[in-house]
């Protein structure tokens, strides 16, 4: 089950394509956030105990890029390939094949990261 809903990116984002994607195209850009995510801190934040709600900032931070893949993902300008574009008397261009930069997460995200297994131990036991 995901952790955040489509309207929670709806209801966040200012963007119009955002707020008119397809609620199972939402649903996927939100599985590619949490991925992200969990990637991320090494957890899936599934532990009740430990997480008995989504902290605010978790949350936030999959609102936010949830909200940048539904924008990438609903961008055909970017699977074209096209550098630069024109409508009427507004412009943009992609940078490298972006249109916008990715939400900073990783601060929002740093206090919820699980420490690494510093390598195997060996350990030698003997009778005295």
């Amino acid at each position: 089950m995901a952790l955040i809903t489509p309207q929670e990116i709806i209801d966040y984002t200012v963007f119009k394509k955002v707020k008119t994607r397809a609620q199972q195209l939402l649903q996927m850009d939100i599985l590619q956030a949490e991925t992200e995510v969990f990637e991320e801190v090494g957890h899936d934040f599934s532990d009740p105990i430990l997480y008995p709600v989504l902290p605010p900032a978790v949350r936030l931070a999959l609102i936010q890029l949830g909200q940048y893949y539904a924008l990438v993902n609903g961008d055909e300008s970017i699977a074209k390939g096209i550098k630069s574009e024109s409508i009427g008397g507004y412009s943009y261009t992609l940078d490298n094949g972006q249109i916008i930069s990715k939400a900073s997460i990783l601060a929002m995200l740093r206090k919820f990261k699980t420490q690494p297994v510093q390598g195997n131990v060996n350990m030698r036991m003997r009778l005295l």
